[in-house]
This record gives C-alpha cells, sequence and structure tokens, in this order.
C-alpha cells in the first residue's frame, strides 16, 4: 500500500463528529426533569456560544419538553390532542385555555429562535464549504497546469510550494465531494515528483521535510494510542491523518517504513476505539437488564393486594429502595432507554395511584369506623349502670368482641375512644364483682377453677380412651362454675387452655375389639397445633390492647406468653423430629 493511501477507517472530520455525537451518552437524562428545568437549559444552550454545535442538546431538550407537556396535561385533566407527540407539529400545537400556555409558547419561541438560526448557520457553512471546494478545484487547477509546462524545475518547484501552501490553508469542503477532491489533488502531487524533473539536491530537501513532518505525525499518533479517552483519540487521529495527506512523499527508502509506523499507531487507535464501543454496548446492555428487573418488581408490586396502610407504607419504603437502586444504573442504549424508563415511570405512577384510591377510601372507612365504636361506647354507657348482672355481662362481652371486629379509627381519636369504652366496661364489672351474690361468689369460682386447673395438671395420662372420658368430666365441671373476676378471666382461662392441651382432644379410635391409643409422636403433634393457635389468640390480644397506651402491662404479658409458647414449640418440633428418625431406624 502506498504511504499516501487512506485505511479504510479514515473519514471527514464532519462525519467523525457525527459518530462521535451518535455513540456518545447525553450527559443529562433530560426525561426526569421537570417543564421550568427544561426551558432553563434550553434558554443556557441558547445563550452558549457554542449553541451552533449543540444541535442534537435542542433536539434532545425539544423531545423531553413536549413529552413531559403531554404528560403534566394529562395529569391535571386536560384534553391532549392525538397529534401531541415529540414531532414538529407538536410543538406548534399550544392549548390557549390552560395553565401551561404561557411555558409552551415561550419554548417554541425559544426553540424557534434557535431553529433559525441554526439554519441560516448551516447555510453559511454549507455555503464556505462550497466556496472552499471551488478554491480547492482552482488550486488543483493551477497544479495542472504547472505540470504542463514542463518548464525549468528552478521556476515550478516555488510555484508549487505556494500551490501546497494555498492548498492548506482552506477549509473544509462538502463531505460528498471530499475524497474526489483530495484523490485528485494527491495524484497531481504525485505526478509532479515523478515527472517534473527537479534537480535531486532540492527533491531530497523536500524529501527530508516531509519525513520529519510525518516521524512528528507518527509520534502524535503513538501518543494518542496511550490516551485512555479513546473518543478523543479517535478524533485527534483523523486530524492527524488529513494533515498527513497534504505532505508530499519521502524518500523512497523510507516511505514503506513510514508508513507501516503510522498505520500500527492507527490500528491501535482504531482497536481501541472500536473496543471502547463494544464495551459500551455491553454495559448498556447490562444496564437495561438491570432496568428491566427494577420495572418487573415495581409492576408486581403495582398489581399485588393491598389490605391496610401497614403494607401500603411498606410498599412506599421498596418502591422508593428501588428508585435509588435505579438512578444508581448508568443508560441503556439511546434505542431502549426511554422506552424502559416509560415502563418504570408507569408502574411508579400506576402504584401511586392505586395508594391515594385506597386512603380515599380508606378516609370513609375509618370515618365509618368512629360512628360504630362511638355507638358502641354510647351503648356501654348506657349498659354499665344495670344490676341485671347475667344479661349485662353477656352483653358487654358482645360489645367487646364487636370492638375487635371494627377496623382503625382515625388516630387522633382512639386513644380517647377506647379510654371512653374501657371506663364504661370498668365501672360496670367493678361494681358487679362488688355485689355479687353467694351464688355470683367471682373469687370463689376462680379459686374453684384454679382447684380445677391443678386437678387436671396433677392427673397422669393413662395413654388410653380413659384419657379422653376424664377430660369431658373436668370440662363438663369448668362449665358448671361461674364467672370470675374480670381482671383475672384471661390468666385462668389461659391456664385452663394449657391443662386440657395435656389430654387428647378427640375419642381414641377402635380397630378391632381394642383401643386405638395415640402414639407419644401423635400427642406431641397434637399439643403443637393446639400450642400454635394459642400463639394466633395472643398475637390477636396484643392487636386488641394496643389501642390503649394503660394496656402496657397487658401486652408485655402477652408478649411474654408469645416468647415461651415459641420456645415451647420449638422444643416440641425437636421432639417430634426425633421420634420421627427412631420410626425411621425400625
Amino acid at each position: 500500500m502506498s504511504e499516501e493511501m487512506i485505511p479504510d477507517v479514515e473519514m471527514t472530520s464532519d462525519v467523525v463528529v457525527a459518530e462521535v455525537a451518535e455513540n456518545a451518552e447525553p450527559a443529562v437524562n433530560y426525561s426526569e426533569k421537570n417543564l421550568a428545568e427544561l426551558v432553563t437549559l434550553f434558554e443556557e444552550l441558547v445563550k452558549n456560544e457554542e449553541r451552533m454545535k449543540l444541535s442534537k442538546e435542542a433536539e434532545a431538550l425539544k423531545s423531553a419538553f413536549y413529552k413531559r407537556l403531554q404528560k403534566e396535561k394529562a395529569d391535571a385533566g386536560i384534553a391532549v390532542s392525538e397529534q401531541t407527540t415529540e414531532s414538529e407539529e407538536a410543538a406548534e400545537t399550544v392549548v390557549a385555555d390552560n395553565p401551561f400556555a404561557s411555558v409552551e409558547a415561550g419554548f417554541k419561541d425559544l426553540y424557534n429562535q434557535f431553529k433559525k438560526e441554526r439554519a441560516e448557520y448551516n447555510r453559511q457553512l454549507e455555503k464556505e464549504r462550497e466556496q472552499n471546494l471551488a478554491l480547492k478545484e482552482a488550486v488543483i487547477a493551477d497544479l495542472k497546469e504547472l505540470l504542463e509546462k514542463q518548464e525549468d524545475v528552478n521556476a515550478t518547484f516555488p510555484a508549487f510550494r505556494e500551490i501546497q501552501n494555498r492548498w492548506r490553508s482552506v477549509g473544509p469542503v462538502p463531505a460528498q465531494s471530499y475524497r474526489n477532491v483530495n484523490e485528485t489533488y494527491q495524484l497531481y502531487v504525485e505526478q509532479f515528483y515523478d515527472m517534473v524533473k527537479i534537480n535531486r539536491e532540492l527533491r531530497d530537501l523536500d524529501f527530508k521535510k516531509n519525513l520529519e513532518a510525518k516521524e512528528g505525525f507518527c509520534a502524535a499518533a503513538e501518543s494518542l494510542a496511550e490516551n485512555a479517552n479513546v473518543v478523543e483519540a479517535f478524533k485527534e487521529l483523523q486530524k492527524l491523518h488529513e494533515q498527513w495527506k497534504e505532505f508530499g512523499p519521502v524518500a523512497k527508502e523510507f516511505r514503506e517504513t513510514i508508513w507501516d509506523r503510522f498505520k500500527a499507531a492507527t490500528a491501535v487507535i482504531n482497536r481501541n476505539y472500536q473496543a471502547y464501543f463494544e464495551g459500551l454496548k455491553e454495559q448498556q446492555a447490562e444496564n437495561l437488564a438491570k432496568k428491566t428487573a427494577l420495572c418487573e418488581k415495581v409492576e408486581q408490586i403495582a398489581e399485588a393486594e393491598v389490605a391496610d396502610s401497614n403494607q401500603w407504607n411498606a410498599y412506599s419504603k421498596d418502591i422508593e429502595e428501588i428508585q435509588k437502586e435505579w438512578k444508581a444504573i448508568g443508560f441503556a442504549s439511546k434505542k431502549e432507554n426511554q422506552k424502559v424508563y416509560d415502563r418504570f415511570r408507569a408502574a411508579c405512577d400506576k402504584f401511586y395511584a392505586r395508594k391515594r384510591d385506597f386512603y380515599s377510601d380508606y378516609k370513609d372507612s375509618i370515618n365509618a369506623n368512629l360512628d360504630k365504636k362511638i355507638a358502641i361506647c354510647e351503648a356501654a354507657e348506657a349498659l354499665k349502670s344495670s344490676t341485671d348482672w347475667k344479661k349485662a355481662t353477656d352483653q358487654f362481652i358482645a360489645l367487646q368482641k364487636q370492638w375487635k371486629e371494627i377496623g382503625a379509627v382515625p388516630r387522633k381519636k382512639s386513644e380517647l375512644l377506647w379510654k371512653r369504652f374501657r371506663a364504661a366496661c370498668d365501672e360496670f364489672f367493678a361494681e358487679r364483682d362488688k355485689n355479687a351474690k353467694p351464688e355470683n361468689d367471682y373469687y370463689g369460682n376462680l379459686k374453684a377453677k384454679q382447684r380445677l386447673i391443678e386437678e387436671m395438671k396433677a392427673y397422669e395420662l393413662k395413654g388410653d380412651e380413659s384419657d379422653y372420658q376424664v377430660l369431658q368430666e373436668f370440662q363438663k365441671k369448668w362449665q358448671e362454675i361461674g364467672f370470675v373476676p374480670f381482671k383475672e378471666k384471661d390468666n385462668v382461662a389461659k391456664a385452663y387452655k394449657d391443662a386440657v392441651g395435656r389430654f387428647p382432644s378427640s375419642r381414641p379410635q377402635r380397630k378391632g375389639r381394642g383401643v386405638r391409643q395415640l402414639s407419644e409422636k401423635e400427642r406431641l403433634i397434637q399439643k403443637y397445633n393446639t400450642l400454635e393457635q394459642d400463639i394466633v389468640t395472643y398475637e390477636n390480644n396484643i392487636g386488641f390492647f394496643s389501642m390503649s397506651k394503660s394496656s402496657e402491662p397487658l401486652i408485655k404479658q402477652m408478649q411474654e406468653r408469645i416468647a415461651q409458647a415459641k420456645a415451647e414449640l420449638n422444643t416440641l418440633a425437636e421432639q417430634i423430629r426425633n421420634l420421627a428418625a427412631a420410626e425411621n431406624q425400625e
């Protein structure tokens, strides 16, 4: 290959800049900006001295502005024409009677100003390039004429030097004419050196000058090959190639060597440039995969069934964490980045829209619950002075059950309502206990139930049907004993339930003539299931007591019972596993 030939990777500066701009990632994600920020950014662009080189940024800002405008109009309930897109026609659509008309008109004026200025700039640029093309064609014509004269070298060589200087001083030409005009010029330059019989001294001096210049180009290219900014290095390499072509040949013995050196540095820069964009594509693909996964997470949350405000708050925190994670991920490809962002934004919007709807309905619900609990308070207050102890006790228990079944009320009124209800209950039961008749000896009943519980705990299980029959007798005695003091009912009920848990829950099945006895493993499993139900009951009680700050001791007691029950569950589970392992070995 001749040293003056241009490798396939070379292109004009204009083409290089276009390629770099096409591949470069935007510095700012305009889709996350609001209307005011986008207008401010466009105003700053219009004032920038280099604004004529920022047409891509201008178009990106325009696209983001009209997308944002369309969305905010839709959110505000303003009808948006089907033609309101980021197309050129959308820029002409201004809705007169809406709160966005002013900002839309202002942006349109800014953009039209920039567009006119840019069009004029491009016309001038194209005009200058056409003028440069005419100047270079004139230089070529003069060079051709110089070759045809075949005059004495002392006369032609200075003229040739002057032609070369004129060529180098002319600026860029239209891209479509670049290769043709440059190759024509190089052809005539080579013909000049080959055909004109200049004296050896002048020729060697010119060869030496060209060699020094091209060695400098090689050194510059080799330095660029070490540049970490591969995009900048590639752009600078194109300039070196253009300068290389403006110098004539070197002595024959150096032509291949100097060209190979320059070509080797060029190959390194081109490989780095290609690898950079391959790596960028891989990273963008990874980013797209990560962002797609986050979209799926948000979409799943946005579709989830949510029962209460605690779940909404938990999901809101999840969404916030996902949004932070999203911001930490880099851009996807230019083709996919906006699509995946729109998908992510749509999922987030859906979640928050559902949350708003929930809280709108939730407000109505808690207000209805407030009315229900006020009615229960009034019923309790009307009932608290009753002396029909048995009937009123049943009615209070029913009211307490209704209270538990009613959902949340406004937080500011929850504590007051609970205290009001509890005060009516306490007043009634305190008065009932003071006026207990002999047949309603609540403290006597308490002692009787405690003795029965001790008797049940002391009973030694036989492991046959008699255990079930004994349990039936114990339960019958329990039912015959009357009420206990209100404050003791939960404790004694818990102790009784624990005692019952020792017994089989159903009559053993007969097998043939005999009676099938429960195995130790089955008995432990029954006890395990009963204990699990106890934990559920305790946890429900905590939910009821938590409505009152004065119930902290009760809550603590429930929590201790839960902890004790869970510890016992673990012990039972271990015992069951050991028995199962022993059975397998047999």
